[in-house]
């Protein structure tokens, strides 16, 4: 995959307090663990217990809305590749 859309993957990455990432109507929000060359890992929930680890490839991603929680205006805020 192109440098300037793993940069722009780890600008979101980066961004609010969590990231959330719909894709094929399923809803995955938590934390960007991991990016590499062809997926990213978002790890969901609060707890081992409750939390599980999700690969996206990157051409998933382009069928998918991504979103990032904005502290300062405490509401999701959305995040355009």
């Amino acid at each position: 995959m192109s440098e300037a859309l793993i940069n722009r993957l780890v600008e979101f990455a980066e961004s609010g307090n969590q990231q959330k990432i719909i894709l094929a109507g399923q809803s995955h929000q938590g934390w960007i663990m991991e990016i590499t060359e062809d997926a990213l890992l978002i790890s969901t929930g609060f707890a081992e217990k409750t939390g599980k680890d999700v690969w996206i490839n990157f051409s998933e991603l382009e069928h998918a809305q991504l979103f990032y929680w904005d502290n300062q205006l405490d509401q999701w805020a959305t995040f355009t590749l």
